[in-house]
């Protein structure tokens, strides 16, 4: 049974670390379609101002997309203290084990919520957006043209894989600690015989 979870949590500790690398890879895609559709809608020195009614957004959005970008490295750094604490290949689990493994939960839960409730709220901003005078301008200027929220609804599917990785990190501690008192039993009971 040891050789199985052994081999699960090393598993977890590498998905942990891709997880962050994901959540990094769409932080730095997230601002593209924006950035093609509304950067030229605001030629003016003035930020404030611009010719579609609600491209702003693009500006708006840009403090976040660097907090995402920052959080989303240190969700790699913080997957990386599994490795350091050696939670991928310690047979018995000890303090340090238990703090790596509480931080990345706590890290990915706080980060999801917290990137869920910006992204949503980003995405309703996006729909104010005039896309008729948008598209009127993107025609006269031959500039791209979109009304997609692929980037803003992906956030689903990437942060739920963070909550998936969450869980197994839960899963794996929860398995641990119950081979770890069986064996604790095991050996108490043969001591007792010997």
């Amino acid at each position: 049974m040891y050789k199985k979870q052994m081999l699960l949590q090393k598993i977890i500790c590498f998905v942990t670390v891709i997880t962050g690398a994901v959540t990094f890879l769409y932080s730095l895609g997230l601002m593209t379609d924006l950035y093609d559709t509304l950067f030229t809608t605001m030629p003016y020195a003035d930020h404030t101002k611009s010719d579609v009614a609600g491209s702003i957004i693009y500006y708006d959005m840009q403090g976040f997309n660097s907090m995402l970008v920052k959080v989303s490295i240190g969700m790699i750094l913080v997957a990386a203290v599994l490795f350091i604490t050696s939670t991928n290949t310690r047979r018995r689990y000890y303090v340090s084990n238990y703090i790596a493994i509480f931080l990345n939960v706590a890290y990915g839960l706080v980060f999801t919520c917290w990137a869920h409730i910006k992204l949503e709220a980003f995405k309703a901003q996006f729909k104010q957006i005039d896309f008729e005078a948008l598209k009127a301008y993107s025609e006269m200027w031959n500039t791209k043209y979109s009304e997609s929220t692929f980037w803003f609804d992906i956030h689903y599917a990437v942060f739920g894989l963070v909550l998936i990785v969450v869980g197994l990190n839960i899963f794996n501690l929860i398995w641990k600690i119950n081979l770890m008192k069986e064996e604790k039993g095991l050996i108490g009971a043969g001591k007792e015989i010997a």
